[in-house]
């Protein structure tokens, strides 16, 4: 199952904090419309039925059935760049 590191899990939490269902919400990794895209990136109030759900130092990921086979032996991280933006990447578990 996917993993996040203590970057990430401060990072999705610290975006989640500012909608309305904070409490509920999480970080949605799901198929991306364009198949040739990969995988997007979405705020979700509470997981879709088929979603499997990563709960790590109280941060949420949602992930669609295709993230959640293709990101089964990933860690994600999260870098914030000087300006604010956060970049998330992916590694191999070790």
């Amino acid at each position: 199952m996917l993993t996040l590191t203590e970057n990430a899990a401060t990072a999705v939490k610290s975006i989640v904090s500012n909608g309305a269902d904070a409490d509920t919400a999480g970080l949605r990794i799901h198929s991306a419309d364009d198949q040739t895209a990969g995988f997007a990136l979405t705020i979700a109030p509470t997981p879709e039925a088929e979603d499997a759900v990563v709960e790590e130092s109280g941060a949420r990921v949602f992930l669609d059935a295709g993230a959640t086979l293709a990101l089964n032996d990933q860690v994600l991280d999260a870098q914030v760049g000087e300006d604010g933006a956060v970049r998330f990447d992916l590694a191999l578990q070790s």
